[in-house]
């Protein structure tokens, strides 16, 4: 046979695979169609009747349930330089106050550790997790152990956690993602976000082929998901479990929520979870007003609506072997784990979802194969024009009824696709990331393919799916402002010229260890407690105001509730026109202020003020302690004109530098932790007759003896009345 034989053996074969391959596009292509289909006449069906009958759900509405106790589970494995960075903008921006992050680490990973430990030592909500195990272990040993913590975690603090949400350590997470997981536990037993990765140069096809993907299975797809079969797949990230169903998991594993083994365990858990009839929901929850903080795209085509929801931000992989290397990852749990650990079920439409992921592998391979036969026929195309009385090769190829028959099908249904890419990519990313859509299909067909061949290659290598080990992503976290490093207290004081350095260097070796440098300062008379308290809010970037907590107007305690003032540790200063300021020894969080700004439904504006004037304060006007005035007794025991005005000044700084409360007295005198101690007194707010240290006992956050050690260390430091008649004498 010569070379022309061959090629006419080779166009045949071509047909072939061209009709078997068209076939397939149909049967998949009619498939999305249904899932399109089904989606706008949904939408417009419930646009018609449901939200004309029903209004929708707003921010206000979130806010209007008391908050649970909720735990966010972050496994890391070599995640330095970027597990801080999202625990500390999780620690420092949602708009939660009950809630604490767990975040899983590995012995023999040191730099992981001590990024984490940063956060801790800065927010006593963060805690970390030292698995059993050296890393790598796949990502459901880690998160085992991040269980095992928390149970511990429940009994020292004597709660409950409702929902326990998994994130990864790269997530950005919405301000409002706790609210709204709140507003659904317990009814609903998964909750899971849509997930937007973040897209980067417009060239860069990898990480935007995921954006493309991710807005369309998480605008369409899953709503339908849910609508049919009332299962959702869980993304591994933005999910929230019920209590209930992590009990279950623990019952089911033997005390092992999460299968070690499977390297997709958030998806078979969202199946599991679906066959033990629990509720499952994927919530897409818009947030229209301005004043609320969102992750939208600032492009031109956002939705107002589908562009502002609730979502988790991170950012993908950037490169063709990393984007290859997670797929085939997502392939083997998906597809081949799937097939041997979750059988076909009883119910037919849970059926039609798992025939539908398990497709994937199918689309990956077909969809690489018909890109590769279109090349060839536009290469046949140009040859059939630009080579006089060539032969006609497409004739053989395409002089077929059923062959035109589908290839007009396939026409519409790839238009039909191309739409429907547009369309949702455009709706969260504006109108060019909806083109470039367009022209990064090509590529993540390319990326697919190649993660369906690592996948079997890795399958056949082990023998045994269950046996592929699990293979890591490496994580980038978006440049996003880093919180400004604190300087010490002491660093502040010696630039501002209130002590030297060689004072401050014997002071520091000198102190009691059970002291806090600035006070001991104070109390010293090496620096006033002005200059000090200034220096506070300087080192959190705050502002100052001086206040003497004795000489308020009574009206302005009438406007802030007793509760309220305990619980954050708070004065009103003044009324500034409609605002109220708040003076603080420390900085009050932004939720904490947002808070107090709904009870009080009036704008708030929180300042540093005089250090131990709002502990003093707070005893005198909220607790009824009269007797602690310090100017009274002053002027009764000796009377103020016998003091000079500068030993005057040095009393009274005495006499407030050393005051402290009962929970910073338990933390010094190490009987309880930070986050325990929070957890306490969010709970203590329930509470209507009872003191703080009866409460502590009550419910068993610490013991009697414990309560008795920190009063002791209390009177030993503070300034007491008595202490303070004395004091006068001798001046």
């Amino acid at each position: 046979m010569d070379m022309f034989d061959y090629f006419l053996y080779y166009l045949y074969g071509l047909r072939v695979v061209l009709f078997v391959t068209m076939v397939i596009l149909c049967i998949c292509g009619i498939d999305d169609l249904f899932i399109d289909l089904y989606y706008w006449i949904r939408h417009f069906w419930r646009k018609g009747t449901v939200y004309k009958r029903y209004s929708r759900k707003n921010v206000d509405d979130l806010y209007q349930k008391e908050e649970q106790p909720l735990a966010i589970m972050v496994p890391a494995w070599q995640e330095f330089g970027v597990i801080d960075k999202m625990a500390e903008l999780a620690a420092s921006r949602l708009d939660y106050e009950n809630y604490q992050i767990f975040v899983g680490t590995y012995p023999n990973d040191p730099e992981t550790q001590a990024d984490v430990d940063r956060v801790c030592a800065r927010f006593p909500n963060v805690h970390k997790v030292v698995c059993a195990r050296p890393g790598p272990t796949s990502k459901a040993d880690c998160l085992n152990n991040i269980i095992s913590s928390i149970i511990e975690f429940e009994k020292k603090a004597k709660i409950e956690f409702s929902g326990f949400i998994l994130h990864d350590s790269e997530d950005i997470v919405s301000p409002m993602e706790l609210r709204l997981y709140n507003y659904l536990l317990p009814e609903k037993d998964l909750i899971q976000l849509p997930v937007y990765p973040y897209t980067r140069k417009w060239y860069q096809m990898t990480p935007g082929h995921y954006a493309d993907e991710f807005a369309e299975l998480h605008g369409k797809d899953v709503v339908v998901r849910e609508a049919i079969a009332g299962q959702v797949p869980s993304a591994g990230v933005g999910t929230c479990f019920s209590r209930k169903a992590i009990l279950k998991l623990l019952v089911a594993g033997d005390g092992l929520p999460f299968d070690v083994q499977s390297l997709t365990e958030d998806y078979d858990i969202g199946l599991r979870l679906k066959q033990w009839g629990m509720n499952e929901i994927f919530v897409r929850f818009p947030i229209i007003d301005k004043d609320q903080a969102t992750l939208k795209e600032d492009s031109f085509g956002v939705s107002l609506h589908d562009g502002n929801v609730v979502c988790v931000r991170e950012y993908f992989p950037t490169t063709f072997s990393t984007a290859v290397r997670q797929k085939s990852r997502w392939i083997i749990g998906i597809v081949f784990q799937g097939f041997k650990n979750t059988k076909w079920t009883s119910d037919w439409k849970l059926n039609y979802f798992l025939w539908r992921d398990r497709r994937g592998f199918i689309n990956n391979t077909i969809g690489f194969l018909s890109m590769l036969i279109f090349l060839q026929l536009v290469g046949l195309t140009i040859y059939s024009y630009l080579v006089k009385d060539g032969y006609h090769f497409l004739s053989i190829i395409a002089d077929d009824r059923i062959t035109h028959i589908l290839l007009v099908i396939n026409t519409l249904l790839l238009i039909n696709r191309l739409f429907q890419r547009f369309f949702f990519v455009s709706q969260y990313y504006g109108y060019l990331e909806g083109v470039l859509s367009l022209l990064r299909l090509c590529w993540g067909t390319v990326i697919n393919f190649a993660a369906n061949v690592r996948a079997i290659r890795q399958v056949i290598q082990q023998g045994d799916a269950r046996r592929v080990a699990w293979d890591k992503t490496t994580h980038d976290f978006p440049s996003i402002q880093d919180e400004v490093r604190k300087k010490p207290i002491g660093e502040i004081l010696k630039e501002n010229k209130k002590i030297s350095e060689e004072m401050l260097n014997s002071v520091l070796i000198s102190m009691p260890k059970d002291r806090l440098l600035g006070s001991y300062l104070v109390e010293q008379g090496i620096v006033s407690n002005d200059d000090l308290s200034k220096a506070i809010a300087e080192q959190f970037e705050s502002e100052f105001e001086h206040c003497d907590p004795f000489d308020l107007d009574p009206a302005l305690i009438e406007l802030l509730p007793k509760k309220l003032a305990l619980k954050y540790s708070v004065l009103p200063l003044r009324k500034d026109g409609e605002m109220l300021v708040l003076g603080k020894e420390m900085p009050l969080s932004p939720v904490a202020l947002a808070t107090i700004e709904r009870r009080l439904k009036c704008p708030v504006k929180s300042v540093i003020t005089t250090n131990g004037a709002v502990t003093l304060g707070l005893r005198y006007w909220y607790l009824e302690q009269k007797e602690i005035n310090p100017h009274k007794v002053i002027e009764e025991t000796v009377g103020k004109k016998s003091l000079t005005q500068e030993a005057y000044n040095t009393l009274i700084d005495q006499y407030f530098a050393t005051q402290s409360q009962l929970g910073q007295c338990l933390l010094m005198s190490r009987q309880i932790e930070s986050a325990v101690l929070n957890q306490a007194i969010l709970a203590y707010e329930k509470e209507h007759e009872q003191s703080f240290g009866a409460f502590l006992i009550k419910h068993h956050y610490v013991t009697k003896e414990a309560i008795d050690k920190a009063l002791k260390l209390q009177a030993s430091q503070q300034m007491n009345v008595n202490h303070l008649i004395n004091e006068c004498k001798q001046y």
